[in-house]
């Protein structure tokens, strides 16, 4: 196991920069994910720790080891894709021990190694299959067995759940948070999926643009979101957001919305007289009330254990996920009332959240 430390990375490609000065320190034996959209430089940043990618600028340490110019193979790292790569011609077994058969390991070390991997992941009955005969769960993990099996001291993983389908991919997620807490390695994760990030990680990397916006625990990041690109990528549904006015007046403050309704602001709020808002809310911090913010009804979703509701408050869109069972009618229109200890102020013009 080992700590891994990122300081001021930069990566262009060309002329083009696509990673800002990175700055990330990854405990050992920690699950850290990277997590933003698309295009947003979290796959680069994890093939430069791989070393698939050169680094224009600042250093990546393994433990107090500078690795920088070091070639993938003398990083002690492991890597699992997002497409398996696996080897159509080889069984399982062979698969998982073919780095260390590259290695000149002894047969007696690659079967021992192989065994026990293959145990960790219940593959051991599929040992002499061939990754044809495998479902996409299965052959997702001898990828990780593949990994195991060299026993490295950095397992990074590149979105390795996005080929699989929405019930295996819950399955999975499970399986690999069981891993790390099983063999405890320092683990690097990449995923668009913020539901993924939430779920596995221990901390949680925002990134947008090639910069980091925020760096915590997922609860953390789901109480206490930096900014207004923070609190709408953590959270599904994401949180709603209504433009305002910040208003104090005899020692308390409110949120005036464009129609004119008035809402208490959130205790201790930053911020001036005057000054252009946005309150965020999530959908299950928001009730029916018989005042609030009024809110033409669009879809109902019933879903069992929850309801949704989509609805319309001039022109902005807003969610909202009631434990009980509701059944409203299309363009009526309801109260809801946002739980102030829960919502959260931001500044209009740089999203940055308002704090006392």
């Amino acid at each position: 196991m080992a700590s891994v430390t990122i300081r001021g990375v930069r990566k262009n490609f060309g002329a083009t920069p696509i990673l800002h000065g990175v700055d990330i320190d990854i405990a050992d034996g920690s699950f850290t994910v990277l997590v933003g959209p698309s295009g947003c430089g979290k796959s680069t940043l994890l093939r430069m720790i791989a070393g698939l990618e050169e680094i224009t600028a600042g250093e990546i340490r393994i433990d107090e080891r500078r690795i920088n110019e070091l070639p993938p193979k003398e990083r002690d790292i492991a890597m699992v894709f997002q497409n398996y790569a696996l080897y159509p011609h080889m069984t399982v077994g062979r698969n998982m021990g073919f780095s260390l058969m590259l290695a000149k390991e002894d047969a007696a070390t690659i079967n021992r190694k192989v065994a026990r991997a293959a145990e960790i992941l219940a593959l051991t009955p599929l040992l002499d299959r061939y990754p044809r005969q495998l479902s996409g769960g299965q052959r997702q993990r001898v990828a990780m067995g593949r990994a195991i099996v060299r026993d490295p001291q950095v397992f990074l993983f590149d979105e390795p759940l996005s080929n699989l389908d929405a019930k295996l991919r819950v399955a999975m997620r499970s399986e690999i948070k069981e891993l790390h807490q099983r063999l405890a390695t320092t683990s690097v994760y990449v995923t668009h999926d913020q539901i993924e990030a939430m779920t596995m990680g221990d901390k949680i990397v925002v990134m947008k643009d090639g910069r980091i916006e925020q760096t915590g625990s997922p609860l953390e990041l789901y109480d206490y979101p930096a900014n207004t690109f923070v609190a709408g990528f953590i959270g599904s549904p994401a949180m709603n957001f209504l433009p305002g006015t910040l208003r104090h007046e005899a020692g308390a403050a409110r949120v005036e919305l464009g129609d004119g309704t008035r809402l208490d602001a959130p205790a201790h709020v930053g911020g001036v007289d005057g000054q252009a808002v946005i309150m965020g809310m999530r959908p299950e911090h928001l009730t029916l009330g018989d005042r609030g913010i009024p809110s033409k009804v669009v879809v109902v979703e019933p879903t069992g254990a929850d309801t949704f509701v989509a609805c319309r408050h001039e022109g902005a869109e807003l969610s909202v996920v009631f434990r009980e069972r509701h059944d409203f009618a299309p363009d009526s229109t309801i109260f809801l009332q946002p739980d102030v200890r829960r919502a959260h102020l931001f500044d209009a013009g740089s999203g940055v959240r308002l704090a006392a």
